[in-house]
């Protein structure tokens, strides 16, 4: 009952994220208003807003006007009820549920937001590090959880020789939130898998032919992302892992 609820509640919570993905910074309320179909524009009924189960039933298609309808729709849903449902089976009580689903929430609309309009929304950078300086405070202040928070200075540091050009300012704010709430080890994993993931696929893009060269944009937060959840979820600590395949 407690998976089924959790995957219920972080599908429902899925379905606001893509909301606010969609209308963030068009000037529509993210609050107010129906939601509609993004080609017709016809306001969308009750059994067109299930998670999940009513993009299967429509097979992806606007009921209206047969328009195809995003897979982000359903992705973000799945995406982030399997997280609720992670959360519900290894948190020890509900306000660390949801205090850690809002984390990840936040870590997937930058995901999404950074991949569609290569921008790091600066709130979303200064949120997740205040929720980093609360883990913290709430923690004791240990001193290896605090010092997470130096992660961010070479890319701040880059941020700034370059004026934004080569890393956004957003994602030196970011790696400042994650460290925080990582901790050292976990934060320093974490980094060390985006920059190796980033390195594989920009040699990957840097061969395709579809005219991507060294000055292409790239955007960075899913790397960071993408070893945050590793470092989190998967429990990787390359600390422990590289020196076993050495020695």
């Amino acid at each position: 009952m407690v998976v089924f609820s959790a995957a219920v509640f972080g599908a429902i919570a899925g379905s606001f994220l893509n909301a606010l993905l969609f209308r963030y910074n068009t000037g529509r309320s993210v609050l107010r208003g129906r939601s509609g179909c993004m080609h017709c524009g016809h306001t969308l009924g009750v059994l067109d807003l299930v998670p999940v189960l009513s993009y299967l039933l429509l097979r992806g298609r606007c009921r209206y006007c047969s328009s195809r309808i995003s897979v982000q729709y359903p992705a973000v849903e799945v995406m982030v009820g399997s997280i609720a449902v992670f959360l519900a089976l290894n948190t020890p009580d509900l306000p660390s549920f949801f205090f850690w689903l809002l984390v990840w929430i936040i870590l997937l609309f930058v995901l999404v937001y950074d991949l569609r309009h290569k921008i790091i929304p600066l709130s979303c950078s200064a949120l997740l590090a205040a929720l980093g300086l609360l883990h913290v405070y709430l923690g004791g202040f240990q001193l290896v959880d605090a010092a997470g928070v130096l992660l961010s200075v070479p890319l701040l540091f880059v941020s700034l020789i370059s004026r934004g050009q080569w890393m956004g300012w957003g994602d030196g704010m970011l790696e400042a939130g994650l460290g925080l709430l990582l901790g050292l080890t976990a934060g320093l994993t974490a980094f060390m898998l985006a920059f190796w993931s980033g390195a594989v696929v920009g040699i990957v893009l840097l061969c395709l032919p579809r005219g991507y060269t060294m000055k292409s944009e790239v955007p960075f937060a899913p790397f960071l992302i993408f070893g945050a959840a590793c470092a989190y979820f998967l429990h990787v600590d390359l600390f422990y892992t590289l020196p076993t395949l050495f020695f």
